[in-house]
């Protein structure tokens, strides 16, 4: 177990200094913890994200995520799925309500090892931990329906791509999505 997963981390070609940093911790991780990829362990998990776009490159889907109280990208748990891609496509479409999405590369965009401060997730108190986050890049049709998962967000849009790191209050995810962006060739 876990090779897949390895592969991923190990393949990756970090591009900044805070890459190479989180992929060291991962690796390490990895090694260390056998229940990586689980919730259950709760100093940290891995989790998967997706940057959406459009075919033409102009504008990014992102839902207004219920806990955070902030427009996000899509992205979940692993929940014991090595293949991290599949999940990233799999919160993509729950998240979203749109069924026509496609990965553009197997291969992931960005790694990021991010804080998660406590909060309460369906009246269950979840402590302070960290997401060993992989992303990829995923293409949707912007003229299919999107809907909310209402357990999850409240809205979904689609957003101008340059607009699309101002939607984050949060001044490390503005960074993240910015980063995104630069990435995804616009």
């Amino acid at each position: 177990m876990k090779q897949i997963l390895l592969n991923i981390i190990k393949g990756y070609k970090p591009e900044n200094e805070q890459e190479e940093a989180d992929k060291e911790i991962m690796l390490e991780f990895i090694k260390a913890y056998d229940n990586c990829l689980l919730r259950e362990n709760k100093i940290a998990h891995f989790t998967a994200s997706s940057w959406i776009v459009n075919e033409d490159r102009t504008k990014v889907l992102m839902i207004y995520h219920n806990i955070y109280k902030n427009w996000a990208w899509t992205g979940g748990h692993a929940d014991g799925e090595e293949d991290l891609q599949k999940v990233a496509l799999r919160e993509a479409g729950e998240e979203t309500g749109v069924s026509n999405i496609r990965a553009l590369s197997h291969e992931p965009i960005s790694l990021e090892n991010l804080c998660v401060d406590c909060h309460y997730k369906n009246g269950i108190f979840v402590p302070s931990h960290l997401h060993f986050n992989v992303t990829y890049l995923l293409q949707a049709d912007e003229k299919e329906q999107v809907r909310i998962k209402a357990d999850e967000n409240s809205g979904v849009r689609w957003v101008d791509w340059q607009q699309a790191p101002a939607m984050t209050r949060e001044e490390c995810m503005k960074e993240v999505y910015s980063k995104l962006n630069s990435r995804a060739h616009f």
